[in-house]
């Protein structure tokens, strides 16, 4: 790839180059063994390669090549798309799936704290022509933030993440267990849960909370709050307000770690929404945001007599005019949809209300409160953290461009007259197809992708017979 790909292809920013500069003499002076080299695919999952500390260093001159396969997987790595015809993905490039370069971004490098001397750096990856692949989900952000820039605002925002901690009880690695996708390892409760927020339940998982807190401070994330949750394991983390790209960094890694940790403490930690737990209660991600001046001043703040200023307003307007349409970008998975039940903590309209939890759109603050900003509840925790930033900057800027107006709101969000959200998976796949809006800010090639993604998805579910169709239909007919 020449003397430099990074340099010759002019990818690096001027501070991305000064901590390339710093991470070579950090490398050395640690005496590090290897770093992790990760990028989020299509579903927010890390995928990567650990590299010896020497060949990390030429890395971070020509990049690492780097399968451009892992595109075309399924949760459960199924292939979806037929490979080697031509045009694959709406993308020529893409055709024979060539290998791609990960270029790492030297700004998200840290050490991994229950590692051995271990580095770890996020990637986004590129052609080898030095193009940006339109289907890495973190480049699709950071287009987003580059255009929220010229509009003269920055993205803020503040992660409030909810997952359940397990105790692993057989791990079920037999290989008849290991298929696609392999069994779910047998687990049971760490605590009895629904005693929301109570000082006793935490306490009863304290030994891992510690491990898992003392770790993501480590990290160098800022960790505000770890929190017991209502459903039997579930716990909560929050975050102070992150930049917006450094917030969706935060996520991944977040998952990641725990997830690892956990594993190695004889535990399971999962961020699926719903899982199939007698007394589980869904778990949620929501997601608190504001955009920020040039003056680092908060846009959305009113006045004394408004919650919510004009700009505030018409942002919030164009959460709620796309929150269809782009379900598929804040609620990705086939279980993630069990959760918007009436009366249940999660919406199940598009709607707005001050202060309200039952709302899609929660308005937090008031009138003369300096940090007013929104919460869209939407979320699912396992959502790509990319794409679901990506949603709300691309709906908030189409609600700031027009004027969109929010229209009143609704006191009783569970009984507004208001559109329903999508039902299903299978119902949200053409809503986002079928949005000019995310065609034109996505790219018509990345829409009719994931689509294509999440529909093997569907369809795969749609072939198999459930837990509920055996007891419904087996001894009755």
């Amino acid at each position: 790839m020449g003397s430099s790909f990074i340099r010759s292809h002019d990818l690096w920013s001027e501070e991305q180059q000064e901590a390339a500069e710093r991470l070579v003499t950090q490398v050395v002076e640690q005496k590090l063994r290897q770093v992790r080299l990760s990028w989020s695919d299509q579903h927010g999952i890390l995928r990567g390669k650990t590299l010896e500390v020497n060949h990390f260093l030429s890395v971070l001159r020509h990049g690492k090549d780097f399968q451009t396969a892992t595109l075309i997987f399924d949760t459960t790595n199924h292939p979806v798309v037929p490979p080697f015809g031509a045009n694959a993905l709406g993308d020529p490039r893409m055709t024979g799936l060539p290998d791609g370069v990960l270029v790492p971004d030297p700004t998200t490098f840290t050490l991994l704290p229950w590692l051995d001397r271990t580095g770890w750096i996020l990637a986004n990856m590129h052609y080898r022509t030095g193009e940006l692949v339109p289907f890495d989900t973190r480049g699709i952000l950071q287009t987003q933030l580059g255009q929220l820039a010229d509009d003269g605002y920055s993205y803020v925002a503040g992660i409030e993440m909810e997952f359940y901690l397990t105790r692993i009880e057989d791990p079920r690695l037999s290989f008849e267990d290991c298929g696609q996708p392999p069994a779910p390892p047998t687990v049971s409760a760490v605590s009895h849960g629904y005693q929301y927020l109570t000082e006793m339940r935490g306490d009863e998982i304290g030994d891992i909370l510690d491990v898992l807190r003392d770790n993501i401070v480590a990290l160098g994330m800022p960790l505000a709050t770890v929190e017991d949750e209502w459903g039997p394991g579930q716990c909560e983390v929050t975050f102070e307000p992150l930049p917006g790209l450094e917030a969706a960094d935060t996520v991944v890694l977040l998952r990641s770690a725990v997830k690892q940790l956990c594993r190695r403490n004889g535990y399971h930690a999962t961020f699926m929404s719903r899982p199939a737990f007698p007394n589980a209660f869904s778990s949620g991600w929501h997601l608190h945001q504001s955009l920020a001046t040039a003056d680092a001043s908060n846009s959305f703040a009113g006045d004394e007599e408004n919650a919510l200023s004009p700009t505030g307003t018409h942002f919030m307007a164009g959460l709620l005019a796309h929150a269809r349409a782009c379900s598929l970008l804040t609620t990705p998975t086939i279980n993630g949809y069990k959760r918007y039940r009436p009366d249940s903590f999660a919406p199940n309209r598009v709607t707005w209300a001050e202060e309200n939890r039952g709302a899609l759109v929660r308005v937090a603050g008031g009138p003369g409160d300096a940090s007013t900003h929104l919460e869209n509840r939407v979320g699912e925790p396992a959502a790509n953290p990319y794409l679901y930033l990506a949603s709300q900057i691309i709906s908030g800027r189409d609600g700031l461009h027009n004027k969109l107006s929010p229209g009143p709101s609704a006191d009783e969000p569970y009984l507004a007259d208001a559109p329903s959200l999508p039902a299903s998976l299978e119902q949200a796949i053409p809503m986002f197809q079928q949005s000019e809006l995310l065609r034109r800010e996505l790219g018509a090639p990345f829409v009719d992708y994931l689509a294509l993604v999440k529909q093997h998805e569907v369809n795969r579910f749609n072939a198999a017979v459930t837990d509920w169709e055996q007891r419904e239909y087996f001894e009755v007919y």
